[in-house]
């Protein structure tokens, strides 16, 4: 599975009462393809699949691809601390018609690194699917480090890593060194450009469920190289990309989709409305940048 561009960790669209918003989640879909994205990645942390339960992440999986309707792979959140539930997440997304899994370090245990080897192998082997690594110590509390990673580039089902470590010279060295079809994708949309100048292939994206048009033409000059142009969309949209951190992720993406009149704004507990002073300054960004 070649893996290149701008792939959208989507939001989950709620009702009011909290319930899924399927049509909503459709139309995101929709917009999202028209924008020329190249991937879509439901049920990740910035779909709130914490407070997703095992049925309502395999319909909102199942959602995805019937709306995408083979136009790109969409790669399935199905990660757990718990080996066995990843497993059976896994399963799910693969009968749900999901063309790649994305697995989460297992947060909370803290593994040693043979844990660590033995949940993702375990995974790769129980279910035939392209898997992605996803490294976040920043919500996990433990990190991939590259001799780990790089052990798990060996496996034939084990991809790529969206790597959201925050440590270039880890990234650097990561693809220095990594088997030439392992992926390197960038897990923060503002590492994009230097990440990509390092050779990475792309970005697992939250801002692009805003502006898909834009983060792909972003990441498609920087796949040629025109790094000039690359930069100057760098800076135009990196005050975008720090004002949808202003909060917990996915808080301002689902509050500035809401401005756009795109989904409902509603989260589930403990995820809830940002602070006033934090909407008006993620308002007035995407005024200033013409989003609204």
């Amino acid at each position: 599975m070649r893996l290149e561009g701008v792939y959208t960790a989507l939001v989950t669209p709620m009702t009011a009462d909290g319930a899924l918003d399927e049509k909503a989640l459709r139309r995101l879909v929709d917009a999202q393809i028209e924008g020329g994205v190249s991937g879509l990645v439901p049920v990740g942390t910035t779909g709130e699949s914490p407070t997703l339960d095992g049925d309502e992440c395999k319909r909102v999986i199942r959602t995805v691809v019937e709306q995408v309707r083979g136009r790109v792979p969409v790669i399935a959140g199905a990660g757990s601390n718990s080996t066995s539930e990843a497993i059976h997440y896994a399963k799910d997304a693969k009968e749900a018609g999901a063309n790649a899994t994305l697995q989460v370090t297992p947060y909370y245990n803290k593994p040693t690194t043979q844990g660590l080897l033995g949940h993702f192998r375990a995974i790769a082997d129980a279910v035939d699917l392209p898997m992605i690594v996803y490294n976040i110590a920043g919500r996990t509390g433990k990190n991939i480090d590259n001799p780990t990673m790089l052990e798990l580039a060996r496996h034939k089902n084990i991809v790529a890593v969206k790597e959201a470590s925050g440590d270039i010279g880890q990234m650097m060295d990561l693809i220095a060194h990594k088997p030439p079809e392992f992926t390197v994708l960038s897990g923060d949309d503002n590492l994009v450009f230097p990440l990509m100048a390092l050779g990475g292939m792309g970005v697992i994206s939250v801002a692009s469920n805003l502006v898909p048009r834009e983060m792909s033409r972003f990441v498609g000059a920087a796949l040629k190289g025109d790094w000039n142009a690359a930069r100057k969309m760098h800076y135009d949209l990196l005050p975008l990309f720090k004002a949808l951190f202003i909060e917990t992720n996915p808080i301002p993406i689902k509050a500035a989709l809401a401005m756009k009149g795109m989904i409902a704004e509603t989260y589930r507990l403990p995820m809830c409305a940002m602070a006033p002073k934090n909407r008006e300054s993620l308002q007035a960004t995407l005024k200033e940048m013409k989003i609204l």
